[in-house]
């Protein structure tokens, strides 16, 4: 899938499996401010599954295109820590560009597994 527009329609439509179309866009579109809408609009799905999808899809445009905007951000900031987008936007996307909250969470993790094992 390398559409918006037909993605877009999926959602429209209440298409069940749009949150895989998504993913597919993340995967093979090339311009980031056309798939970015698409991964905001699943993460802000009531569906559950959707919103799981948009996680990945995210995760799959912070690896390919290293970045994300400040919409997608608000929303996974309502998802439980630890997904898929956390740690490739940490990977991947410039630090200067994460808001204080995923800094925090990646540092926290930091902290605590240096206790855990300090002389590694």
């Amino acid at each position: 899938m390398d559409r918006p527009d037909v993605v877009l329609a999926a959602f429209e439509r209440g298409e069940p499996r749009v949150g895989e179309a998504v993913i597919g866009l993340a995967l093979n579109h090339d311009d980031p401010a056309a798939v970015l809408p698409m991964v905001a609009r699943a993460l802000e799905s009531a569906d559950r599954e959707i919103r799981r999808q948009g996680v990945i899809a995210l995760a799959h445009v912070a690896r390919l295109h290293r970045t994300v905007d400040r919409r997608c951000l608000e929303l996974l900031r309502r998802c439980p820590r630890g997904n898929e987008a956390d740690d490739d936007l940490w990977s991947f996307v410039p630090h200067r560009e994460l808001p204080p909250w995923l800094w925090r969470h990646h540092l926290r993790e930091r902290l605590v597994d240096r206790l855990r094992r300090p002389f590694d």
